[in-house]
């Protein structure tokens, strides 16, 4: 009961922010304007390209979620995993990276295998993902430098958000807090059974992580490492050609409105909502400054292509859940 209050408190605490970020954007914008754009204006050829792009990502993140599976001694079966891929990104429309704890408890589920160890694998995963993003970055900043200081100077809320969390006084006490915790917990328990069993996990999350050790094909997981990002990138620089104003604007634009959607995704609340937008709009209004009506454009560009992409995560994310327990009505682990 306190579980299941505690994660509605969450949720609705998440789902405030983004509904808050997403009325901030959206107020004032004419709905019948939108409509009027949304029916005449967009080529959703083009959308439908981008969710095949999107498609080929998550397969591609199954393979090399399959890869570190596999290098702990474990098989699991292509579908399992993709569903649970697709249920980890449905969750995270509910809660900010519950879809972690989701997707790894899919496959604890129905292949055996240990939960804190599959929680390795993701959390290596995820560096991954941060330094693939920070790949992208660099070169958006080589490549856009004068677009991205554009951004900042435009935007200093943005500078200064991220300067508050990496750099405040505030942040060093917690994790100084943090780190003085852990030694008083190793001190003061470390003898007991609940000590034991907490290393045994850290134990198992550890061998998780460092299975990228094991890999047979490190080449292939690479690969599939750039794949998946090349393919997120162009999720966004293909929907540029579904309307007219973004139509001409070259492959490196869609590199920068990438990136700065990117760091929108990151923020803690469901699916990107409202930061998303924020970010992309408001990279778009650089790069088309003289354009008339740009900021409604801008807006129905990006509650475009996050809603396409959103419902896709939506279809798959239910559908998965459902599948699931068929897929696996023989081989249930109890």
């Amino acid at each position: 009961m306190k579980k299941t209050l505690s994660q509605s408190i969450k949720f609705l605490f998440f789902l405030s922010i983004s509904a808050f970020l997403f009325w901030l954007i959206y107020r004032g914008q004419n709905t019948s304007e939108i409509l009027k754009v949304l029916k005449n204006d967009v080529n959703y050829f083009w959308i439908f390209i981008s969710l095949t792009f999107g498609l080929l990502s998550h397969v591609s993140r199954t393979i090399r979620w399959n890869m570190l599976i596999e290098s702990l001694g474990k098989k699991p079966r292509f579908i399992n995993t993709f569903l649970a891929v697709m249920v980890g990104y449905f969750a995270n429309l509910a809660l900010p990276r519950m879809g972690e704890i989701s997707r790894c408890g899919v496959i604890s589920k129905y292949e055996d295998v240990s939960f804190s160890k599959l929680i390795g694998t993701v959390v290596l995963e995820r560096a991954l993902d941060i330094l693939m993003l920070l790949l992208f970055l660099l070169i958006a900043l080589v490549t856009q430098f004068d677009v991205l200081s554009d951004f900042i100077t435009r935007n200093p809320e943005v500078s200064s958000g991220l300067s508050t969390v990496f750099a405040s006084s505030t942040t060093m006490y917690v994790l100084a807090g943090i780190v003085l915790l852990l030694f008083i917990f190793v001190k003061k328990f470390k003898h007991t059974a609940f000590y034991k069993k907490i290393t045994f996990v850290l134990a198992n999350f550890m061998d998780g992580f460092r299975a990228i050790r094991k890999l047979d094909n490190k080449l292939l997981f690479v690969f599939h490492t750039v794949f998946i990002w090349v393919m997120y990138y162009m999720m966004t620089y293909i929907c540029f050609f579904s309307f007219g104003f973004t139509s001409n604007l070259p492959a490196l634009a869609g590199l920068t409105v990438f990136v700065m959607g990117s760091f929108g995704m990151v923020a803690p609340v469901q699916g990107g909502i409202g930061a998303w937008h924020f970010m992309v709009i408001a990279t778009l209004l650089i790069y088309l400054p003289d354009t008339p009506n740009i900021e409604k454009l801008s807006r129905s560009f990006a509650l475009v292509v996050h809603g396409s992409q959103t419902a896709m995560i939506i279809i798959l994310g239910a559908l998965s859940v459902i599948i699931l327990p068929f897929v696996n009505r023989k081989n249930i682990i109890k």
